[in-house]
């Protein structure tokens, strides 16, 4: 068995009403699904992803009054949006300008057109060309942002580390990744880092994991603009494979977890960084109409009668 792709990632903001504002208004992502943290009721989930929330197209947030993240390695450090090309690389060149959102050049990275930029707390993001690779996206029709340039879904995702031979083992052995080259990179910090691409069930960036070597940085401390989890897909009937496997390789895990919208397992690779695996199905339609998607807050069956409770501790974001 292989992980076949990104599935999501999750990361922390302290300032979800602005988050909602940047992701839907200036990436122009569809808000899929308006949920809470399972874990932590008092907090917003919110899924950002294509028009029906296709499986890898969602980055997701936690919202959580901290801190911001002190960066480092042991970490999830950037987090990369796939666009059509490297025309469309630049013309979201010319809208974060005209948004007022800071951000490089137009630059080679990995043999692709790619441009690094942040959020408005700090996470670190960035757009590369994808050339049709991956899953077709459904377009956002509501986007302030034309369906040719529109995000087109997550990949790759990068790592830093301090040392890579513990995560290859798990990469590799565990979950079936490839180590297939590496490429020297500035990676936001002022310096240059060797990185190593590992690819999973699949060609393109959707289905690469890009980890950076990088001893001289500290440990990184969690907080807002950090990133909290990346989650891999792997097929709806692997999942009680995948969860068997994992226990006879001797990996600490959570065990079953099922999170109505998809199922999922969850543990910490060698350096620490949290990975999930998580199933395509059954997805965000299954309580909701898809042309209404994230317009109410969803719940889990299993929440549903906390509702008034639950909707009371929680801010308007709109």
């Amino acid at each position: 068995m292989k992980v076949h792709g990104i599935h999501h990632l999750t990361a922390v903001s302290a300032r979800i009403r602005e988050n909602h504002r940047f992701y839907t208004g200036v990436l122009g992502m569809r808000l899929v699904k308006r949920s809470v943290n399972q874990d932590d009721v008092s907090a917003y989930h919110l899924f950002y992803a294509d028009g029906v929330g296709t499986p890898g197209t969602d980055i997701t947030f936690f919202d959580w009054a901290v801190g911001p993240e002190r960066r480092g390695t042991h970490s999830i450090a950037r987090t990369f949006l796939r666009v059509r090309d490297r025309g469309s690389v630049e013309w979201w060149k010319g809208r974060l300008a005209e948004q007022g959102v800071p951000a490089g050049e137009v630059e080679e990275r990995d043999g692709r057109a790619a441009l690094l930029f942040q959020d408005p707390e700090g996470q670190r993001l960035g757009l590369v060309a994808d050339e049709g690779t991956g899953d077709p996206p459904t377009p956002w029709d509501e986007s302030p942002v034309p369906a040719e340039h529109q995000i087109r879904g997550l990949g790759p995702i990068l790592l830093s580390v301090p040392d890579p031979d513990p995560t290859d083992r798990v990469l590799v052995a565990a979950l079936g990744m490839k180590a297939v080259r590496r490429y020297m990179a500035a990676n936001g910090e002022g310096t240059e880092s060797d990185t190593l691409v590992y690819t999973m069930d699949g060609e393109g960036p959707h289905a690469e994991l890009h980890v950076a070597v990088e001893p001289h940085l500290p440990i990184t401390r969690p907080g807002a603009g950090g990133v909290h989890h990346v989650a891999f897909r792997i097929r709806d009937e692997e999942y009680d494979a995948w969860a068997a496997e994992l226990n006879r390789l001797g990996v600490p895990n959570s065990g079953k977890v099922d999170r109505y919208y998809f199922r999922s397992l969850y543990f910490r690779e060698p350096n620490g960084i949290l990975f999930e695996l998580a199933t395509d199905g059954p997805g965000f339609a299954v309580d909701e109409d898809p042309a209404t998607l994230g317009e109410e807050l969803a719940l889990p069956p299993f929440l549903e009668a906390r509702r008034a409770e639950i909707t009371a501790g929680l801010k308007p974001i709109d």
